[in-house]
């Protein structure tokens, strides 16, 4: 197949270029097709031309087309992370629990001294795991862009990568509550990145206006960002404490364009602004767990499935979570829901499945092009072995996916029609390199912060 490159910027680029799409049939796989119309078909076949779905079925062929056998395995679309912070995977061996180097302090100190080399690496750091779970499309929810290179930096990385992506585009660690976003250089992002990065999108992450651990911004500054992001009509996304629902509602700024992410601490009156409002909501289990604590709340899934506020999954940070398992977080959703006495609301292994997949595409307004396995949407889907000792036997493919599946199972991962994983290694980067410069970059950081 040709391979194709992808726009280079400021330097950073030096991925070889991404495979070719071609055309493509993968036979005999057990289809979850997350499409409603089509449901599950047991031993179906996926034809597939320059990245488009064209036909999904049983028994159908494709002359001249690259065969791929899936025989034994489950074919779902990949995963959608819609909330994940990339520009500090690279730390992740450097946090600890003690109070000067968990999440939150050791990002304040660091992201001053990380340039935008460091956050080209950490970003393919980042890109290069997810690619390796089944993660095809995520939100990169940028809280380090200092510089506009620093923002052509973690878009050059998520361009070589050639995974689908939502950039939003952040504030500097140490910028003070009164130094707004540069969405001067927002507009300059969507203008020159956006028409030659296909894959790519843009959004504007927001600091919260109630007390958090890397403080509270300005609400003149707030209003000025949220103008800002909707003149260039880019949607809006903001980390959540309690209270920070209310103020938004009061100051007439919650919209239909909001993400909200970390339901864990909302008053009845607030989970009704949201769904008045249209806003959705990313829920992050692994670090939702430490909100809990803090709160004494939980992960109010219920609340917000019964006032049919959208949902979708998020991994938040691999430094604080360790990894990117999108299994874990789904079966993390599920545990903290079914702990909770006083709902009797089910949440079966298929809902999750929707979570992960479709309803993460329609958080991100992707769901025409990704999400679920259908005939005109790009190819963006993953294979899992069926076989493995930790899968088999599979009898309902869907809940053996969510509840025995795991990253080892993860057979071949395709975006947009390009084959990124296969055969256990990336096929479009160099997984070793990406590992030691992230490496070298972590240690220059440790050797500063110490």
């Amino acid at each position: 197949m040709k391979r194709d490159r992808t726009p280079a910027a400021a330097g950073f680029s030096r991925n070889p270029p991404l495979p070719g799409r071609g055309e493509v049939l993968i036979r005999s796989g057990h289809l979850l097709t997350m499409d409603p119309k089509l449901g599950d078909i047991a031993a179906g076949e996926i034809h597939i031309r320059d990245g488009e779905i064209l036909a999904i079925g049983a028994g159908l062929s494709a002359a001249g087309a690259r065969v791929i056998e899936a025989r034994d395995t489950i074919a779902l679309p990949g995963f959608v992370d819609t909330h994940i912070h990339l520009w500090n995977a690279f730390l992740r061996a450097l946090f600890r629990d003690d109070p000067r180097f968990g999440y939150f302090p050791l990002t304040q100190r660091a992201g001053p001294l990380c340039d935008p080399e460091e956050a080209y690496r950490s970003v393919r750091l980042a890109c290069a795991e997810a690619l390796s779970v089944g993660i095809t499309t995520l939100h990169d929810w940028a809280h380090n862009v200092r510089t506009p290179a620093h923002a052509d930096a973690e878009m050059a990385a998520l361009s070589d990568m050639g995974i689908r992506a939502r950039f939003s585009y952040g504030w500097g660690t140490d910028f003070a509550p009164t130094r707004a976003i540069d969405v001067a250089d927002v507009a300059r992002v969507q203008r020159d990145w956006l028409p030659r990065a296909p894959l790519l999108s843009l959004g504007v992450a927001l600091r919260t206006a109630v007390a958090m651990e890397r403080g509270s911004v300005a609400i003149e500054v707030l209003r000025e960002e949220i103008a800002g992001a909707r003149r260039l009509g880019l949607p809006l996304t903001m980390h959540m404490r309690p209270g920070a629902v209310a103020t938004l509602e009061k100051e007439g700024l919650l919209g239909p364009d909001f993400q909200l992410v970390h339901p864990v601490g909302f008053t009845a009156a607030e989970i009704a602004a949201i769904a008045r409002s249209g806003a959705k909501v990313s829920t992050s289990p692994s670090s939702e767990v430490g909100s809990m604590q803090r709160t004494a709340g939980y992960v109010q899934f219920a609340e917000l499935a019964q006032a049919d506020v959208p949902i979708a999954l998020s991994t938040d940070t691999t430094g604080s979570s360790c990894n990117a398992d999108f299994f874990a977080v789904m079966r993390g959703v599920m545990t903290a829901h079914r702990l909770r006495p006083d709902t009797s609301m089910a949440l079966p292994a298929r809902r999750l499945l929707e979570l992960a997949t479709i309803e993460g595409a329609r958080q991100l307004g992707l769901e025409a092009h990704t999400g679920s396995l259908t005939p005109g949407k790009r190819a963006d889907l993953i294979l899992l072995r069926s076989t493995d000792p930790n899968m088999a036997p599979v009898f309902d493919a869907a809940r053996s996916v969510v509840i025995s599946g795991s990253p080892a199972n993860v057979h071949t991962v395709m975006v947009d029609g390009r084959i990124l994983f296969a055969g256990g290694k990336l096929t479009a980067a160099d997984a070793d390199e990406i590992a030691r410069e992230a490496a070298a970059s972590a240690r220059a950081i440790a050797a500063k912060v110490h």
